[in-house]
């Protein structure tokens, strides 16, 4: 019998993004997340970094300057009279004003009016008579456009109201950073401002142009699997589409199309790649993430992609979005975290507390995407390889009684994609150097359902003190794009070697299943004993199961080597260092506030009229390789 045909690996040669924590390249939102154990250069870089994305202070070519004097600061400087501002104005923090205000949040009140045994008498525009006028209206012209209107009947009004949010805290983007203002982002939806920003950070984050990938591979060869679970409900998407007719306003052209939950993945092929590939937006409610990656690694195992673009990018710190998973009982209220406190006041800091004793999720806007490429196009390319992801394994719960509760789907997820890295890595390396990317979402169900499994798991493959991390204690649950966030926090702890610890909690809660399992909370130092595989699980409403598992470079380094050989991994090495020059290159221009946000509006069109079609390719006018129409019947055993 004939050996299959070999794998394509998908390797990690790019991430970028944008979170509570900060820009997702080269680690900066990582490290704000360990920042106490950063050495004390990289801290300062750190802080200095988010300083210029908060508008704290500004730049020159060369240096950081105080906005007031235009004088210049040193990164001790910057520590000491900025850092403070900047610890404070990242991570999850009270709902800022600039979204609106949770003390007094706008609604509307219904009334009824009335004058009692008197008709109702009122005087208005006329332009603002209500069409057609009720019948029981009397109207009598007045002067200057005006009418006087008389009821017999009582009037029913909505009138401008505020009231209390019962939930105050949220993972939001660093104090002061405007992402629509890093490209002309005119009437685009706040989770498509995020969606650019956050993939043109990660296509830089490669260190290689982008034309010099798109002309390397097919055209079709390259993939953008994205979206959101939220759609777009601010005022430019679904949110003023929805709310136009109640507020008396008109709909714009463009808040129904840019509403869409497909526009994370749309806007990158038009405005940032402009490829001609497959599209896919894949919606798994919180699992999202790995929905979508799961599609690039098989299209890229089985040869249909090259390079694959995913992420997701949601913006979901919207009043409306709030009431209804609050109403839920599925976020941490105010007045539930007191109780829970035994106190007057709680920190908003502390609201996501995943395994000790918690109350609800605290919801967060967030953009995560990444770069994979087969193995073969790393190498010949010279790209940097921060990981890989070998697997990704979905399932669902069967018969529910509730769309919201946990099942059975994430033993299958978790105990296949401990089952599948082992047989890649082997016993030793699970049970030794392996950890878990907790879903962690800071319920009281979940720490008790999740930990379950993780213990069980566990038990089955011999694991004891497996390290789990819930890194939605710092940056919140962003929904789609939480796993991205456990996954690019990974790649962090791949190279840094800390672990970050839980540092929301004083304790794992009592009915935490932890008989085989390590709660830091704490970072937690591995670089002793490096981790080589890191497990990422999810969990959505619905039963939208979700676990990948992600390769360490220097486990997938020695896969490469026993692929092409020592000679071929040697001038691989030669040019990667190029690429990490210009990745570099790009670090430190955006440390100080140059991202170079790629966005092509109207830009580099495809005449369809220079379009070259036979009946064996297409192709396309801009693009080095064409489209091959050669096909083989895959069903030959059949005809």
């Amino acid at each position: 019998m004939s050996r299959p045909s070999p794998s394509r690996l998908s390797v990690i040669v790019g991430f970028g993004g944008f979170n509570a924590a900060g820009r997702a390249s080269a680690h900066h939102a990582y490290r704000r997340m360990i920042i106490e154990s950063l050495p004390i250069k990289e801290r300062q870089e750190t802080i200095a970094g988010l300083a210029v994305m908060m508008g704290l202070i500004d730049v020159d070519e060369s240096q950081y300057i105080r906005i007031e004097n235009d004088q210049p600061l040193t990164l001790d400087e910057i520590e000491s009279e900025f850092g403070a501002a900047v610890l404070d104005g990242t991570l999850i923090r009270r709902i800022e004003k600039t979204f609106f205000d949770v003390d007094a949040a706008h609604w509307q009140k219904s009334a009824v009016l009335s004058s009692g045994s008197q008709p109702l008498v009122f005087e208005m525009s006329r332009r603002d008579l209500p069409e057609p006028v009720p019948q029981h209206w009397e109207v009598e012209e007045l002067e200057a456009g005006r009418v006087k209107v008389t009821l017999a009947d009582n009037l029913t009004v909505k009138l401008d109201s505020y009231r209390d949010m019962p939930v105050k805290s949220a993972g939001q983007l660093p104090r002061g950073f405007d992402p629509g203002a890093l490209y002309n982002s005119h009437f685009h939806p706040r989770a498509l401002q995020l969606a650019v920003i956050g993939a043109s950070d990660a296509v830089r984050s490669v260190g290689i142009d982008w034309l010099t990938i798109a002309n390397a591979v097919k055209p079709d060869e390259i993939g953008v699997y994205a979206s959101n679970v939220m759609s777009q409900m601010d005022e430019n998407g679904f949110g003023g589409l929805l709310q136009s007719r109640l507020k008396g306003g008109r709909v714009s052209t463009k808040q129904c199309p840019l509403g869409l939950s497909s526009m994370p993945a749309d806007f990158v092929n038009a405005y940032i790649l402009g490829s001609v590939g497959h599209t896919g937006a894949i919606a798994g409610a919180c699992a999202s993430f790995l929905y979508n990656l799961r599609a690039a690694v098989e299209d890229i195992a089985s040869g249909k992609c090259r390079v694959a673009i995913v992420g997701n990018a949601e913006a979901p710190i919207t009043p409306e979005i709030i009431d209804g998973y609050a109403t839920m009982g599925a976020l941490a209220s105010e007045e539930k975290l007191k109780k829970l406190d035994g106190a007057d006041a709680t920190d908003p800091r502390r609201t996501s507390r995943p395994f000790g004793d918690n109350c609800g999720f605290t919801i967060a806007e967030a953009s995560q995407y990444v770069v994979l490429m087969d193995d073969a196009l790393a190498l010949e390319l010279g790209a940097d390889i921060h990981g890989a992801v070998s697997d990704v394994f979905i399932n669902a719960d069967g018969f529910k009684k509730s769309i919201s509760a946990p099942g059975p789907g994430n033993y299958i997820t978790m105990a296949k994609a401990v089952a599948a890295a082992r047989a890649i890595v082997g016993d030793e390396a699970i049970r030794q150097r392996s950890m878990v990317q907790a879903h962690g979402s800071s319920t009281p169900q979940n720490r008790v359902t999740e930990s379950q499994i993780f213990d069980q798991v566990a038990k089955v493959f011999d694991i004891k003190q497996w390290p789990v991390s819930a890194v939605k204690a710092y940056v919140g649950h962003s929904l789609s794009p939480a796993s991205g966030e456990q996954l690019i926090t990974s790649l962090g702890i791949f190279k840094y070697g800390m672990v970050p610890g839980i540092k929301t909690v004083d304790k794992v809660a009592d009915d935490v299943f932890a008989e085989r399992l390590q709660f830091p909370l704490q970072d937690l130092d591995r670089r002793d004993q490096p981790l080589d595989v890191i497990f990422l699980n999810s969990k959505g409403f619905g039963g939208n199961n979700a676990t990948a598992g992600v390769i360490a470079p220097q486990v997938v380094e020695k896969m490469l080597s026993r692929r092409y050989g020592a000679e071929r991994m040697d001038k691989y090495f030669q040019q990667r260092e190029q690429t990490r020059a210009a990745v570099e290159a790009y670090d430190a221009a955006a440390l100080k506030g140059h991202f170079q946000t790629i966005y092509h509006f109207g830009e580099g069109l495809i005449d369809e009229s220079q379009i070259d079609m036979d009946n064996t390719s297409v192709t396309l006018p801009g693009f080095a390789r064409p489209i091959d129409l050669a096909f083989t019947n895959r069903f030959d055993d059949m005809v």
